[in-house]
Formats: C-alpha cells, sequence, structure tokens
C-alpha cells in the first residue's frame, strides 16, 4: 500500500479581538499641574523640549510668543491660560507639543505649552465617557470626554474646539 502524506491544509489566521469590542485610539498625554489631558496623536506633528520663545508684544495673555519650527513660524498657546489658569512655569520637563489643528478650509499648526509630557496610550472608545456637566475646570465645549484610569482620570481633549482657530483670532481681536 502506497502511503503518501498529504500537506496540511494552510492555517487561517484570525485577529485577535480588541478588549471592549471596540477600536481603540492612541492618545498623547501630558500634565497641567495636578490635571492629566489627553490629545488623540492624529492631531500631533512633534514634541519639542522647552528652549526659548520670542514674544511677541501685545498679544493675548495665552500666547506664550512664537517659535522656529524648521523655517516656520509657529504661535505658542499656554494651554493653562487658555484654561483660565495661571502661566505655566517653565521647568526641567516643560514641553511644547506642535499640533495640526483643523481649521475651516486648511489644518493649521500651533505649538502648545504643557507642564511635562507622559505617554501614549490607547484608549478604547467605549473608555472614554461623555464629560461630566459639573466639576471640572475646563469649558465643557473642550472637553471629547474623560478616560477612567487606575491612577484616577484623563480628560480627553477636542482640539477643534480648544484651539479653534476662529475663536482664537475673535479673542484676540483679529478680524
Amino acid at each position: 500500500m502506497d502511503t503518501q502524506e498529504r500537506p496540511a491544509a494552510p492555517r487561517k489566521s484570525t485577529p485577535a479581538p480588541v478588549k471592549g469590542g471596540t477600536l481603540g485610539e492612541q492618545h498623547l498625554t501630558f500634565s497641567l499641574g495636578k490635571d492629566l489631558f489627553a490629545i488623540s496623536i492624529g492631531h500631533i506633528r512633534e514634541i519639542l523640549q522647552f528652549e526659548s520663545l520670542t514674544e511677541v508684544p501685545l498679544t493675548p495673555a495665552w500666547v506664550r510668543g512664537v517659535l522656529n519650527v524648521r523655517g516656520a513660524v509657529v504661535p505658542v498657546i499656554d494651554l493653562s491660560v487658555r484654561f483660565d489658569r495661571s502661566a505655566t512655569q517653565v521647568a526641567k520637563r516643560t514641553c511644547v507639543v506642535i499640533l495640526e489643528v483643523p481649521s475651516e478650509d486648511e489644518r493649521v499648526v500651533l505649538g502648545v505649552l504643557v507642564d511635562q509630557v507622559n505617554e501614549v496610550l490607547e484608549l478604547q472608545k467605549d473608555a472614554i465617557e461623555p464629560a461630566p456637566s459639573f466639576g471640572s475646570s475646563v469649558r465643557p465645549d473642550f472637553v471629547r470626554g474623560v478616560a477612567r484610569r487606575q491612577t484616577g482620570f484623563t480628560i480627553v481633549l477636542d482640539v477643534g474646539h480648544v484651539l479653534s482657530v476662529a475663536e482664537l483670532a475673535g479673542l484676540a481681536g483679529v478680524h
């Protein structure tokens, strides 16, 4: 009797299920004072260690100055002041996060000054709960949601509202 081995049937690989059954999105977390915030990684171009800024006279308090990023003049917003807090005190871990912010028909490049950058987290969509209507030191329209973590809460920011180019221009009196 002739016995030939048959090749094994190819195995089909199935993707591993994602916890919670929904896709996650990566977020950069950073600190402002004692609070932890997150921004979707899709808006972030780069993170720069704070060196110095060129102050621009007669600009609103939340505009800390401008920065030269590879030949482009980038305005830097002090996120603490934008949230009606005291100005960020520059320290060893202070960073400028360079973002692309959606505008009416373009993407505008802005920098935000933060106390320190922490980590990149993958947050499942169902892990981001709607923001409560009270108890936050940040305007409700700035908040996309709140992510519960073992160490507390992370406020997930809505970059389109926090850094709305039209609103910032209006606040600065530019028309």
